[in-house]
């Protein structure tokens, strides 16, 4: 409540500044922007203004459109091969040309250097080939039918080979060398400078200079912005911060549904998640309607799949209905599972200690499951370091986390979390990508439908199998959604084109002040 009578901190940039300029201000960190590592939400929108991909997304869509390359894929009719045209005339900010060969190196050092994000193509790609000075074509591994999205990825932007190499670990991570409209200038300790990059082939970014300042605090997020210290805030404000915001005539607001997603991941190895009917009864008793009142002031919308209500093939599997009520279903269950008033059941709650909202939302958990079921949890944080090299470790029997996609489609919420590569229904998932997200699922069935709907192009087939995985996961319960993310920006009035795309990106290069110094 006391947050807009803080001190705020000195203005960012304390020699004189262009009135001309943009600074956006965020809470958010960036320790890298070599598109091969980066693997952030704010990093990638770093990323978005930097370089290019061979595909984006049309300005107020979901829909793909050619940017690197100068027309949709020509896929095989083995659903394999996919051959794309690129645009020609274009430059790197060194001056190096750009070419097929350029695009090959890019893709290829993004799966061998083995970042965080090389998974999204080393698991699909079986080859990279520059078949002619400006024809690529890419062979998979096996169909799957969103790969054109999955190429539209922040990270999978063409980079110079000048300023590169490829390697395990060849990381670059404060310098950029790409085709975008704006060029990296410097990357300090709490600021990233961007110019415009007069060598551009597409439209110039609308400002010819951008700031973004790191602050350390919300507090401080918020003060910056009232003060005028930055033009623009973005990622992340509190609840009651946004809502001082939104009750101020002389700031914008724009918000749009969010593609993030908040949930609870059950380790099915740890007792007593290890029996699906306590799973099945946390599930039925998530308090999500009051996380979003209470926590978020409603702010948020609850979760009632781990894909959002936005996207085609969402379907609400964990919307609790009919009789007799939720409490009693779970009693029930947890009395077949053995636990009672006389015999509960304890859990470690684990959540991330740097996220100021998270400690409210598990407290609010534990009272509402402790109230109704005879369970106790214990509520126990830890460092998001920590917690990401920990979880494949099966450490954790429950955690709270968060999910934003890496292109926008169901399958990005379904197959990372349900898929196993190795494993046995009694031991769990030994080898894959359930067991990096700490629930450690293993079901032949989803692996199969996960299958069959990467192989599908047709689209109301497809939409059905997504909507089998969605069920199966309401039944075996390896994960619980519990909210949906809102996005926010502000800015100061003077502020023109500030956005949100329905892609969730925030494109940093339609900004500019509204009356331009001479």
């Amino acid at each position: 409540m006391l947050v807009g009578c803080r001190q705020p901190e000195p203005p960012p940039f304390t020699q004189e500044r262009d009135p001309n300029q943009i600074i956006i201000g965020t809470t958010a960190k960036v320790s890298t922007l070599d598109p091969a590592d980066a693997y952030t939400v704010f990093a990638g929108n770093v990323l978005l203004a930097l370089g290019d991909r061979l595909y984006t997304y049309k300005t107020g869509t979901t829909a793909l459109q050619p940017q690197l390359a100068t027309a949709l894929p020509q896929v095989s009719g083995d659903g394999l091969t996919y051959r794309m045209p690129l645009r020609r005339g274009v430059v790197f900010q060194d001056g190096e040309p750009f070419n097929a060969e350029a695009m090959r190196f890019s893709l290829q050092r993004f799966m061998e250097n083995g970042g965080r994000p090389a998974f999204l193509l080393k698991n699909v790609v079986a080859d990279i080939r520059a078949t002619g000075e400006y024809e690529l074509t890419i062979r998979l591994q096996k169909p799957f039918a969103p790969f054109p999205s999955v190429l539209a990825f922040s990270g999978l932007c063409a980079v110079s080979p000048k300023a590169y190499t490829i390697g395990a670990g060849q990381f670059q991570p404060r310098i950029f060398v790409g085709t975008g409209s704006y060029q990296l200038v410097n990357f300090g300790t709490d600021s990233l400078k961007l110019k415009r990059f007069p060598q551009y082939w597409g439209t110039p970014p609308a400002s010819a200079n951008l700031d973004i300042q790191f602050l350390t605090s919300s507090a401080n997020l918020y003060n910056a912005l009232q003060t005028g210290a930055v033009d623009v805030a973005y990622q992340f404000l509190e609840p009651q911060q946004i809502k001082q915001l939104q009750a101020q005539q002389e700031i914008q607001v724009v918000s749009s549904d969010g593609t993030g997603i908040n949930y609870l991941t059950l380790n099915r190895n740890q007792p007593p998640l290890d029996k699906k009917e306590v799973r099945q009864a946390l599930a039925l008793t998530m308090p999500r309607e009051l996380v979003q009142q209470r926590v978020f002031q409603n702010l948020v919308e609850p979760a009632f799949s781990m894909v959002p209500s936005s996207l085609p093939g969402y379907q609400p599997v964990f919307r609790v209905t009919g009789e007799p009520p939720a409490v009693l279903r779970a009693k029930e269950l947890l009395s077949k599972a053995g636990i009672s008033l006389t015999q509960p059941a304890r859990i470690d709650l684990w959540y991330r200690s740097n996220i100021p909202s998270h400690i409210q939302v598990v407290s609010t958990i534990k009272a509402t499951i402790e109230r109704d079921l005879p369970l106790q949890l214990t509520l126990q944080p830890v460092d998001s370091t920590t917690a990401y090299q920990n979880l494949e470790k099966g450490i954790y029997p429950l955690f709270l986390l968060d999910w934003y996609p890496d292109f926008l489609d169901a399958d990005n919420y379904l197959e990372p979390f349900m898929s196993c590569q190795k494993g046995t229904v009694a031991e769990g998932c030994l080898e894959g990508s359930s067991r990096t997200f700490g629930s450690f699922y293993y079901s032949p069935q989803a692996n199969s439908l996960l299958a069959q709907s990467r192989r599908s192009t047709n689209v109301p087939q497809r939409l059905a199998l997504l909507g089998e995985l969605q069920k199966l996961m309401a039944a075996d319960v390896p994960y619980i959604p519990v909210w949906q993310s809102r996005e926010f920006v502000f800015a100061r009035p003077e502020v023109q084109g500030v956005r949100l795309e329905p892609t969730q990106t925030f494109p940093f290069w339609l900004l500019k002040k509204a009356s331009p110094s001479p």
